[in-house]
């Protein structure tokens, strides 16, 4: 056997010795390394984040306050139901992504298998309705009509429902009391979304996960005090999360109520009343068109006239606010949003714009004065009035004589108006327009409020339109290219129309003050606006902020906050006009264009003031206009494509009056029957565990009509009655 020198090993092995050492020194910088940065430079985030980490929390949401009405009838509260949710996060753990599970739970619920799949689907861009818009991360209601039988199935067979809850739950009701639905001023809920979360991180009403907020209406306007605050109990939890005790607990905190001005009965009577006096419009021949009227759309408001405050607010075509609870179906969405229902979501009363026809002509009258012209002196009313070759008619080409201005509103006479603001455009200029135009006619509707928002307490109200200089300009710079495509000289009508407003749009042109002065043309209006303008005559002047939130009232009734009337300003004329302007109208319902829909009515107790209007708009059928006002209330109605003021409106807001003060056809009044004969001025109470005594309202029945009087019902009509 060889022996090998021990000198030839000694060199490797102390080569190697070294490698070692070398590495266990760096192994040991390094741990040391990774150690000061974890408990020195990053020491107490990483604390705070081992915290968090043994610290859970269990939200209970508070319940949202109630809306309601002015004597305390609840006009959208809460109750329990059986809820059916989905944790998204535990289906998406599937290998199926929890359709397995879906499937079963549609047929425990009787539902088709792909509408309980929408339900839990997040909505994008891309993805239509249903879907959910709330936080993934939350529990995702699928169904909230529930069966004892089915929330029982579900929680028994835990096993084959991974993922879902059945529990009872507070959601939303809109009680609609005496069949008042009162949708579109009430609004709708949903959930909150990861952007409003993030959002109102830092504010001083944070959201929660599964939190729900107002979307439109009263639910949106209020939202914050609505909602109320969640309680927050945080437990203390070890590594394999046991609870070990309880950190801290927030209580949750009930959100308060909301008192509105709204009177359930009288906003039965104003839904159901609308809703007549389109059913019939549509019965009605148009003789311009040839075909029936469409009534496709109409609005009504009443108003208090000494504090702006919205006792009833219709809209139609309608809907029932209950659909989104719970999470709307796709059925009910396409419902809801698609062109062959009008778009029921739309407030009208606020959102329907249209040219308002004479029931605008108490601006230019107020107008013609502020410019020079004496209320009671004489103007010329022919039957047409001619600028150029083109010949402006009175309707039914007839003409008056000489009348004042009072008279010209009494009879509704067009060609007073025509004249006036004609000579007021050709002083102003006329197509050379001076460097500062007095443009009383247009000036005098800014300062009515036209053409801005009233600041009523709904969100997304529009401001209406008023055609003056600057818009005609700023209308003529966004449309000129397509104009000058589309015209063409001698062609079709509206090829002709084109044609000339491509040359000369941007110019304040002779026809269009004369469409203007009587409520025509490019001018547009909402119901809010002329309501808040006929209630600033009825009061003296005082242009209020229409109100529909009256008082916030605590859930325990001990802290009440009022919300008071808002002055916008005064209306632009002195109190010998507004006198005037008042007799006028007094005149219009008991001689004039609304007289015949006033027979009878007790106009030395309760003085009624009118004023009809019927607006023409190229391409559809006349709009219906009606505006009124006593001493207490002002009424304005409108229907779209329903033919004329007095004809279409005008037994529908007979109607309403009657039910406010306890009146029959006749004019006789019975306080007993009477709905609202004065303002509602007190507040409803509210007991210290919530509890409100509130009346209770029977659902809305007319009484039996008389029989048709044929002919003999035109008795008093004046001659010019289907225009106005």
């Amino acid at each position: 056997m060889t022996n090998i020198p021990e000198t030839g090993r000694t060199p490797r092995v102390q080569i190697r010795l070294v490698i070692i050492q070398i590495l266990v020194v760096s192994l040991l910088l390094t741990l040391g390394g990774r150690l000061w940065y974890l408990q020195i430079r990053n020491g107490d985030e990483y604390a705070e984040e081992a915290s968090g980490n043994h610290v859970q929390q269990v939200v209970q949401p508070a319940v949202r306050g109630s809306i309601l009405d002015a004597r305390g009838v609840p006009i959208a509260d809460n109750e329990t139901r059986l809820v059916v949710s989905a944790s998204r996060t535990d289906l998406m753990k599937m290998k199926d992504d929890g359709k397995a599970v879906l499937t079963k739970l549609a047929d425990v619920l009787d539902m088709k298998p792909e509408d309980v799949e929408g339900k839990v689907r997040l909505c994008d861009a891309k993805t239509p309705q249903p879907c959910w818009n709330g936080s993934p991360y939350q529990p995702i209601p699928i169904t909230d009509e529930a069966t004892p039988k089915q929330a029982l199935q579900i929680r028994e067979r835990s096993e084959d429902f991974p993922g879902i809850t059945a529990e009872p739950t507070a959601v939303r009701r809109y009680a609609a009391p005496g069949k008042s639905n009162t949708a579109q001023v009430l609004g709708y809920l949903s959930p909150v979304t990861d952007e409003e979360i993030k959002k109102a991180e830092n504010s001083d009403s944070p959201f929660l996960r599964s939190d729900q907020v107002g979307r439109s209406g009263l639910e949106r306007t209020y939202d914050k005090q609505l909602r109320g605050k969640a309680g927050v109990t945080r437990y203390e939890v070890d590594n394999l999360g046991r609870v070990i005790g309880e950190a801290e607990s927030d209580d949750a905190k009930p959100g308060a109520n909301v008192v509105t001005s709204i009177d359930a009965r009288v906003q039965a009577v104003s839904e159901y009343w609308l809703n007549d006096a389109m059913k019939k419009a549509r019965h009605e021949f148009d003789k311009n068109t040839g075909e029936n009227y469409k009534a496709d759309a109409g609005a009504v408001v009443v108003m208090e006239n000494k504090t702006g405050r919205i006792v009833s607010m219709a809209s139609n075509p309608t809907y029932d606010p209950n659909a989104w609870v719970g999470g709307i179906s796709g059925k009910d969405y396409s419902r809801l949003t698609g062109k062959q229902s009008n778009y029921p979501l739309l407030n009208r009363a606020i959102q329907g714009q249209a040219a308002p026809g004479s029931i605008f002509k108490v601006i230019p009258t107020t107008a013609a004065v502020r410019a020079g012209y004496r209320f009671n002196g004489r103007y010329p009313c022919p039957s047409s009035y001619s600028i150029g070759g083109q010949t402006f008619k009175n309707f039914e080409s007839k003409g008056h004589g000489s009348i004042t201005l009072g008279q010209a509103l009494e009879v509704s006479c067009d060609t007073v108006f025509y004249k006036l603001s004609h000579d007021q455009w050709a002083k102003d200029g006329g197509n050379k327009p001076k460097k500062d135009p007095n443009d009383w006619f247009y000036r005098t509707a800014h300062e009515f409020g036209l053409g801005k928002e009233t600041g009523i307490d709904l969100p997304n109200e529009v401001a209406g339109r008023v055609p003056d200089r600057q818009w005609k300009k700023d209308y003529w710079k966004a449309n000129k290219d397509a104009w000058c495509k589309q015209g063409k000289k001698g062609g079709e009508y509206a090829e002709r129309i084109a044609y000339e407003n491509c040359l000369e749009g941007m110019k304040m042109r002779a026809g269009d003050s004369v469409n203007y002065s009587i409520g025509q043309g490019d001018t547009l209006v909402t119901p809010i606006q002329m309501a808040s303008i006929y209630s600033a005559i009825a009061n003296g002047g005082t242009m209020y902020n229409p109100t529909v939130g009256k008082a916030i009232i605590s859930a325990d009734g001990k802290q009440v906050e009022e919300i008071a009337p808002k002055s916008h300003g005064k209306l632009p004329m002195d109190a010998a006009l507004r006198k005037d302007i008042d007799g006028a109208l007094a005149d219009v319902a008991t001689r004039g264009t609304a007289a015949w829909r006033f027979q009878g009515w007790p106009q030395d107790k309760i003085p009624m003031h009118a004023k009809t209007g019927t607006a023409e708009v190229y391409g559809k059928q006349t709009t219906s206009w009606f505006a009124t006002y006593t001493k207490d209330y002002s009424i304005v109605m409108t229907i779209a494509q329903g033919g004329t003021g007095s004809g279409a409106s005008g037994p529908a807001v007979r109607k309403i009056y009657n039910a406010i003060y306890g009146l029959d056809d006749d004019g006789k009044q019975d306080l007993r029957k009477a709905l609202l004969p004065e303002p509602e001025k007190n507040l409803p109470k509210i007991e210290t565990d919530g509890s409100i005594d509130a009346p209770k309202i029977k659902p809305y029945k007319p009484e039996a009509p008389k029989p048709p009087a044929g002919e003999q019902e035109l008795a008093g009509a004046p001659a010019n009655w289907r225009r106005d």
